[in-house]
């Protein structure tokens, strides 16, 4: 038992049975430590915020293939930056977004909407001052793509963490903590063997057979008449 209960990650169905077999809290407690690697739902967060990047990289990368020469356009764009035509500033837009939600809820595990709400407001006012003074809605399909599809991806991040990660790592957290509360209110040892005590059995009654019963009857009748 003591080697089920040791094990730092187990299933919700298997917490009773080692609270309920009676082993020291101090073994069993380390069963309702949270997984020391990120949640899932953190993960799936994470993935997505490199998702934007990848997004965000291919789009830019294909409008300057079909710009032109992809060398020939990217030394346009980066080298001779100009505001009002170059996507390069989205670019870097969504690394910044990558880097700076990456160092906040995957390394540094932040539980805090802070970071999140940085990076969105930089890159909501960011592709609004971008849209209202640059050129872009004149450069194509991708002076309208590239702005919009940032735009959403920062907010669909911002859900994600607001109304996913942050409220069921909170509810985790607040389960394995009543798990071990119960845990540590629960008796250290288990129900020991029953004593001979504790068993009755009623003696056991032997009835009389026919043939006494016929002789005590004779006997009292001659007692009764004896005359007779």
């Amino acid at each position: 038992m003591e080697s089920v209960c040791s094990s730092s990650v187990a299933s919700r169905g298997d917490l009773p049975v080692c609270i309920n077999s009676g082993a020291p809290v101090s073994v069993c407690s380390d069963l309702f430590k949270p997984k020391k690697g990120i949640s899932d739902v953190r993960r799936t967060f994470c993935l997505f915020v490199t998702f934007d990047l990848l997004f965000i990289s291919l789009l830019w990368i294909i409008e300057l293939n079909g710009s032109g020469g992809l060398l020939q356009q990217l030394t346009e764009e980066v080298l001779n930056y100009d505001f009002h035509h170059s996507f390069f500033d989205i670019f870097l837009l969504a690394v910044f977004r990558f880097g700076a939600l990456i160092l906040a809820y995957a390394a540094c595990r932040l539980r805090h909407w802070a970071a999140i709400a940085i990076t969105t407001t930089v890159s909501c006012v960011f592709l609004i001052v971008k849209v209202l003074l640059s050129k872009l809605l004149t450069l194509g399909a991708f002076g309208y793509l590239l702005p919009i599809s940032s735009f959403v991806l920062a907010w669909i991040e911002t859900w994600l963490l607001d109304f996913k990660v942050l409220p069921q790592e909170a509810l985790d957290q607040a389960w394995f903590a009543g798990v071990v509360s119960g845990a540590e209110r629960a008796p250290l040892l288990g129900p020991g063997p029953l004593s001979d005590g504790q068993f009755y059995s009623p003696p056991e009654s032997v009835a009389d057979s026919d043939e006494e019963l016929e002789d005590k009857h004779e006997a009292e009748k001659g007692l009764l008449c004896p005359g007779t």
